[in-house]
């Protein structure tokens, strides 16, 4: 409390982060503090790891990824949970990159850049700057994505966004190519916590795939999503209106 009246005395906007490595349960109470807590160890660049150091470990992208689970209703505007800085452009390949930061982004989470910036690749900067992806992260809603199916190797997220819009996000932990037949009609997207509802059994969406920049149609019809082996498919669900056959 003494560093965050100091803070608040200078009179300027200051953001301030707290470091606890999670422990013991920052997100309980650190929102009085602060405005984002870190939730886990120290990350490390590997996309599936846990390196250790004697008496602690650093942590690869997965890993840090199911710490996660549980602490959605902390997050929120103003309030976040930080699952450390990002890895982007050290040493993952450029799937494992695209997953990393899409998460994050799904997740809400502070975006900020644990990379060489005097030193990155075009793939790099190309995830680094995808603007309709920063977007996901940024929605003012501030809503933490929630999974919503987990299928072992292959996971399906959803993110609440302003204006009735969603955000799906599919991961393919595995390094193989996975492919996931979606029926809209079929799935009810209720996210409970926050008292959003999908509906699209009612509801057409118009689906737009972030990464490739491709309009993929809407969500009256099953759709069949690629995952190449350890990357995502992102997708922006526009809401238009009620279905033809509602």
């Amino acid at each position: 409390l003494t560093m965050r009246d100091a803070l608040y005395a200078a009179g300027r906007p200051i953001v301030f982060s707290n470091c606890e490595w999670g422990r013991p349960d920052p997100w309980e109470w650190a929102g009085e503090m602060g405005h984002l807590w870190r939730t886990t160890g120290d990350i490390i660049d590997c996309f599936d790891c846990e390196t250790g150091h004697g008496s602690w470990s650093s942590t690869g992208i997965m890993p840090i990824l199911d710490l996660q689970d549980g602490l959605r209703e902390y997050a929120g505007p103003g309030h976040w949970n930080d699952p450390d800085m990002m890895e982007v452009g050290n040493r993952m390949s450029v799937n494992q990159d695209r997953a990393h930061f899409s998460m994050w982004a799904m997740l809400a989470a502070p975006l900020i850049a644990g990379n060489d910036l005097r030193s990155m690749t075009p793939e790099t900067v190309e995830i680094l700057t995808n603007r309709d992806v920063i977007a996901i992260n940024q929605d003012p809603l501030g809503i933490q994505a929630m999974k919503y199916l987990d299928y072992g190797d292959l996971e399906i997220w959803f993110k609440p966004l302003q204006g009735g819009d969603w955000a799906m996000t599919i991961l393919n932990r595995s390094r193989l190519d996975e492919t996931v037949v979606f029926d809209w009609a079929t799935e009810h997207m209720n996210d409970d916590q926050t008292g959003h509802r999908a509906h699209f059994d009612s509801i057409r969406y118009e689906i737009r795939d972030l990464w490739s920049g491709e309009d993929l149609g809407t969500t009256e019809m099953p759709q069949t999503f690629a995952v190449p082996g350890q990357d995502v498919r992102v997708l922006r669900l526009t809401k238009l209106g009620a279905t033809t056959g509602s």
